[in-house]
């Protein structure tokens, strides 16, 4: 089996290749693991000796269908421990993502399944991520439309929000941007840089980069 390390490595390719298996690039690896680009060279190098994935020099990495394999079952267990916190354990939603990372290498198949069966077998997590099922082969949608793209006037539901650190995940919970949340989009001044949102009761105002991290999708 592999190490957390690898697991790691395979969850941050698969996460940034989506569906499409895109190649991904040497440098976007080593910023998203926050390593040096040496290191992800050793690393990758020993990884595609094991048949998890190809490396092809100047371009980037991508995963086989083991790696990809491997990968998904880790992404699964993340995003269904991230769940459990939340729903069963009344965690925030904003730590739950470093509990998961440390327990997603540590947690047994079959306690993941009773995990899932407790749930109610969810299709996605806290942050609107879709969570593959045992059998799946992908990973899930691909990025769709946003706040910053979707059509004005017409009301729409937060479906995933894109950027999981602390201080955004703050920012949605102040706005009520969250998951679920019934949302139209007044307008938007290119000019300013600013978005206008509607939303039950109130309104939120956001710039065009934090828009663009919000999943929406038509009512």
């Amino acid at each position: 089996m592999p190490t957390s390390t690898v697991e790691n490595y395979l969850k941050a390719i698969l996460v940034r290749s989506s569906d499409n298996d895109e190649i991904v690039a040497m440098g976007a690896l080593a910023e998203a693991l926050a390593v040096t680009p040496g290191t992800v060279t050793t690393m990758v190098k020993s990884m595609a000796s094991r048949g998890l994935l190809e490396h092809h020099p100047r371009e980037g990495v991508r995963l086989t269908p083991e790696g990809r394999s491997h990968a998904l079952a880790v992404v699964r267990k993340h995003r269904l421990v991230e769940t459990f916190l939340v729903q069963v354990l009344k965690m925030d939603w904003k730590e739950v993502h470093q509990e998961a990372e440390a327990l997603e290498h540590a947690i047994s198949d079959s306690v993941l399944l009773r995990i899932d069966e407790l749930l109610g077998y969810p299709s996605a997590d806290p942050h609107g991520d879709p969570i593959p099922s045992r059998k799946s082969l992908l990973l899930g949608r691909g990025r769709g439309v946003t706040l910053a793209t979707c059509e004005l006037q017409k009301q729409f539901r937060v479906e995933r929000i894109l950027d999981q650190s602390t201080a955004f995940l703050e920012f949605i919970q102040k706005t009520g941007l969250k998951p679920g949340a019934k949302v139209k989009v007044g307008s938007r001044d290119r000019a300013s840089g600013v978005v206008r949102c509607a939303l039950k009761g109130c309104e939120a105002t956001l710039g065009f980069p934090e828009a663009a991290k919000i999943e929406v999708k038509a009512t």
